[in-house]
């Protein structure tokens, strides 16, 4: 068994650059999480417009997290959500109600 250890991540914002036409960006956020954490993540894209997260969270599978994006049925702006499953981000695709169960077995696993 592991020991258990506790860990701390601080955030630090930047006035830089909108990327993806977005400030901050979630693909910014992402590509952070990713290497930082590696695979001790489970990273969510919800509904929004254009395709910012939709790189990061590929980003982010790619560097072991566990991806989940917000189905078309449940969302009020499906653009994001679709740019990372067109792209092969999305692990899982599942309902917003679904989301948080999701997560927590993904997490388990």
């Amino acid at each position: 068994m592991k020991k258990a250890t506790r860990s701390r991540i601080i955030l630090h914002t930047r006035n830089s650059a909108a990327v993806n036409g977005c400030k901050p960006s979630v693909d910014v956020l992402f590509k952070s999480a990713a290497d930082a954490l590696k695979d001790r993540t489970v990273a969510v894209l919800l509904t929004g417009m254009g395709n910012d997260g939709a790189k990061g969270l590929l980003h982010m599978k790619e560097n072991g997290a566990r991806t989940i994006a917000q189905d078309e049925d449940s969302c009020v702006v499906f653009g994001m959500p679709k740019e990372a499953i067109e792209n092969g981000a999305a692990e899982k695709v599942v309902p917003l109600d679904d989301v948080a169960r999701t997560m927590i077995n993904l997490a388990q696993q």
